[in-house]
């Protein structure tokens, strides 16, 4: 036998005398009522994910699937033993915290963990046991020391991966990047299909005609069917991930407790409540955050050293509902003619308590850099007619009552250095934010990068133009190509790197750099580098 084989097989019978002596007992311990099972398929078919860093503690997760694209994964409807463990070198001879989660059919075998007593600042590796089957390997970081002088923050931004729009080469390429989080701001899932003559790939999962007859078990599949992409479950392997959610992991356009379809406020609870369910547990999110009903917490706040505050922010859950649909019929609900209804001071985008929470927080933050994690583009992006201006019904641009109060909550003396970050709107944009978004005499408060999207179809590059000429405060808008920002900060500045590749986005997609811009410390504004 060869020295390598030889190796391999000591280390398979270590193992198994591992979960004899410790794991064993503490599985039956953890959870005496689960059953043992062992699969005769692979089990780890989703892959494996970690997500809100922080300085001693990661959140864990992984689901038990071997038949994904069953509704319940092909995973008897038992409770079923998962063991973990986190290691600080890939080959697992050095285990700092390992045990055992119960996974249970009533959230699809889902696991989620939040492994506490790391240590600040470093590299972990991470892998699950279950059926006999041992998981891909991950690996995360922590979060720097709270107290600790950091010099630099890298961060892949994304959002926006209609599955059957293009590949997902974004993913491959931040799979592979030096980078220390990924931060995605929602339509992880597209609830629709394209039309079958437009689609690059083929969804290997239909949902049902009408929205109202979608189900849990609709949404489980159609998250799996993601997962099956290989270079999604590498992005997500390779970095943890802080998470935005958007419109399309539950309805297209939704506000609240209301959608355009459908209309019955009832039905579309029930939909908002299996949504959330399925979205959380196929998400590296904490299982202090499990939905309650159609409730879920998705606002967080993070920190990384002395660089950088992160709030992730809920653009969905709270907003109030749509209004000033002149030309509803036009384009799906997504357009407006500025109305009265719309510049009503009451108006949310976000909710009171969340507007509050926001504002508190950047006003208490003695950190560099403000980071604000939001779906949406904020800066104003309508077409100027004749008629009037054109604008997003779907975004800040019909909130904007609630827009000013952010800015003025940016634009107090102790809050400088605040970048904005966006998605939703399919195209890469460097903009000013200013203290009234639509007085360009007002003085530039903020700063704003949107990503386009990862697959999803953008504007034309003459609709791209005729927003660019009505808004000189986009400095940078392209619809065109499909890509991610690279976000790197240090203490003096922020640089922002448009990465993009044409649509759509084919198998074996390059992506280039389109553009960089840089926010200097002291000066709000991206300026084109």
């Amino acid at each position: 036998m060869q020295r390598r084989q030889l190796f391999s097989r000591l280390s398979q019978v270590a193992a198994a005398l591992a979960w004899q002596r410790v794991f064993a007992p503490l599985a039956q311990a953890q959870a005496p009522d689960a059953a043992s099972w062992t699969a005769s398929a692979e089990v780890f078919t989703l892959g494996v994910a970690s997500g809100e860093p922080r300085p001693d503690s990661v959140v864990l997760w992984t689901r038990l699937a071997p038949q994904p694209l069953q509704p319940d994964g092909g995973v008897p409807a038992r409770a079923i033993p998962v063991v973990w463990e986190v290691a600080v070198d890939a080959q697992f001879s050095q285990i700092v915290r390992y045990g055992v989660a119960v996974s249970q059919p009533r959230s699809a075998h889902s696991v989620h963990v939040d492994v506490q007593g790391l240590s600040p600042g470093r590299s972990y590796f991470y892998r699950f046991r279950a059926g006999g089957r041992v998981s891909p390997v991950g690996r995360t970081r922590t979060a720097p020391a709270l107290e600790d002088h950091v010099e630099r923050l890298r961060m892949a931004v994304a959002s926006c991966q209609h599955y059957e729009a293009g590949f997902y080469a974004v993913h491959r390429e931040i799979a592979a990047s030096d980078v220390d989080l990924v931060l995605f701001l929602g339509d992880y899932i597209y609830e629709t299909e394209q039309p079958s003559f437009i689609a690059v790939r083929q969804h290997p999962h239909e949902f049902p005609d009408k929205v109202a007859q979608y189900t849990l078990s609709d949404y489980r599949v159609h998250h799996a069917s993601y997962k099956l992409d290989a270079d999604l479950r590498a992005s997500h392997a390779a970095h943890p991930w802080l998470m935005v959610w958007d419109d399309h992991e539950v309805v297209n356009d939704y506000a609240g407790r209301e959608s355009l379809e459908p209309r019955d406020q009832q039905v579309f609870v029930q939909l908002r409540a299996m949504a959330y369910q399925a979205y959380f547990e196929h998400l590296p999110v904490s299982p202090s955050r499990a939905p309650i009903g159609a409730s879920m917490r998705m606002q967080e706040h993070y920190q990384w050293g002395s660089l950088a505050d992160i709030w992730t922010v809920d653009g969905r859950q709270f907003r109030d509902g749509h209004v000033c649909y002149g030309i509803h019929g036009l384009l799906h609900g997504q357009a407006l003619w500025r109305c009265a209804a719309a510049e009503r001071p009451e108006r949310s985008m976000l909710g009171a308590e969340q507007e509050d929470w926001l504002a508190e927080g950047l006003a208490g933050s003695e950190r560099i850099w403000k980071l604000i994690a939001q779906p949406t583009q904020i800066a104003p992006g309508g077409i100027s007619t004749p008629l009037g201006p054109v604008v997003y019904a779907d975004g800040w641009d019909a909130f904007p009552a609630a827009r000013e109060r952010l800015m003025a909550a940016i634009a107090q003396p102790r809050v400088p250095d605040v970048i904005c970050l966006g998605g939703d709107v399919h195209r890469h944009v460097a903009a000013n934010l200013r203290l009234d978004p639509r007085d360009l005499r007002s003085p530039i408060v903020a700063s704003e990068f949107v990503t386009s999207s990862v697959s999803s179809r953008g504007l034309s590059e003459f609709l791209s133009s005729l927003v660019r000429r009505s808004n000189p405060d986009l400095l940078h808008l392209r619809g065109d190509e499909r890509g991610y920002i690279l976000l790197d900060l240090s203490p003096q500045h922020a640089l922002c790197e448009f990465r993009a590749t044409p649509h759509p986005v084919q198998r074996d997609a390059k992506l280039r750099t389109q553009a960089r811009y840089v926010v200097e410390r002291g000066v709000p504004g991206p300026r084109k580098v």
